[in-house]
């Protein structure tokens, strides 16, 4: 088992896919087709079923090549639950004192959500290694962008109805990273077993990440 977090990997594909009541059975399939495409972050977060045994079985098998975080930790006891599962970061979508200030302290990286830049700076003071941004797409790219120029020393990480069409926006605003959920475990998929299908999806994501990386270049 491996519960180290690698900002290797952050870095690389700043894509966090958010695992939410997916099927047990499913989970350890997916991490293999998203390592294998290129992606590199993945969430489950606590309020879904068995999250822990999932946390535990995907560190232990695929932690070495995927960051596994814990979702929806918005308890010191959630918190618990999931460093004892073996998540490599955590993240919240709330300002919760205890968890960021516990993870700061045992350097676990924390992803707090917030929504107004009072919220945004108290998370960031608070000890969060980055700051989710949710609802993302209620507030739009323009937003992201204005925060920044005041609180530019603060990294985002957008969440809440990034999809393929718009995350590289997200990206271009001035966010260090995305957070996507049910575009990236689409339930018919997972439903009907198109694995060849998910792969498709997860490679259009590369692609489109790539062409940001190269028209961000010229």
């Amino acid at each position: 088992m491996n519960n180290k977090f690698s900002w290797e990997l952050f870095n690389r594909m700043p894509i966090i896919g958010i695992m939410r009541n997916i099927a047990g059975e499913y989970t350890d399939r997916i991490a293999g087709i998203y390592h294998q495409s290129g992606l590199t972050c993945l969430e489950v977060t606590m309020n879904s079923a068995g999250a822990e045994e999932t946390i535990a079985s995907l560190v232990n098998t695929h932690g070495d090549k995927l960051n596994i975080g814990a979702g929806t930790v918005c308890t010191a006891n959630d918190l618990e639950k999931a460093l004892n599962a073996g998540a490599q970061f955590i993240v919240t979508p709330i300002v919760n004192e205890d968890v960021i200030s516990t993870c700061a302290a045992r350097k676990v990286p924390v992803f707090p959500g917030a929504y107004t830049p009072t919220e945004i700076y108290k998370a960031w003071s608070l000890g969060a290694t980055m700051v989710k941004v949710f609802p993302a797409t209620t507030l739009g790219t323009g937003y992201i962008r204005e925060v920044l120029g005041p609180l530019n020393q603060i990294s985002l990480v957008p969440t809440g109805g990034i999809n393929l069409e718009n995350f590289t926006g997200y990206l271009a605003a001035g966010a260090k990273a995305v957070g996507i959920g049910s575009h990236l475990f689409p339930k018919n998929i997972l439903a009907n077993e198109d694995w060849d299908k998910l792969r498709e999806i997860y490679a259009l994501y590369i692609d489109r990440y790539k062409t940001y990386l190269d028209t961000k270049a010229v």
